[in-house]
């Protein structure tokens, strides 16, 4: 039994090493998603940080389009950038749990 529990804790070890080394690795996977029209583009990592936001000009005269084309592109993106880091996460948690009992149907 103690074995079993030392296995286990060695499992979980690895696997939150792994997870460490994916959260590292997304900082690196670029997505982007841009507003309606392409007037505004977002550049953010699978970590959610924005890296870049492009504007086109025409937008610089209308704040209000300006600011809901923001709204939608951000929006967008870091849905996205979320969807891309909860599947890599989730992939590791997943292979890292299986012989573990309970843990493995978590992931499912």
């Amino acid at each position: 039994m103690f074995g079993d529990m030392m296995g286990m804790m060695g499992k979980l070890k690895e696997t939150q090493e792994k997870i460490e080394a994916t959260k590292k690795r997304l900082d690196h996977v670029t997505l982007q998603e841009e507003s309606p029209e392409g007037l505004v583009k977002v550049n953010l990592t699978a970590n959610r940080e924005v890296k870049a936001i492009t504007i086109d000009d025409s937008l610089l005269t209308d704040k209000e389009k300006l600011e809901d084309y923001l709204v939608l592109a951000i929006n967008k993106a870091v849905d996205a950038a979320t969807k891309v880091n909860e599947a890599e996460l989730a992939a590791v948690a997943k292979e890292g749990m299986p012989n573990i009992p309970g843990m493995g149907s978590m992931f499912k």
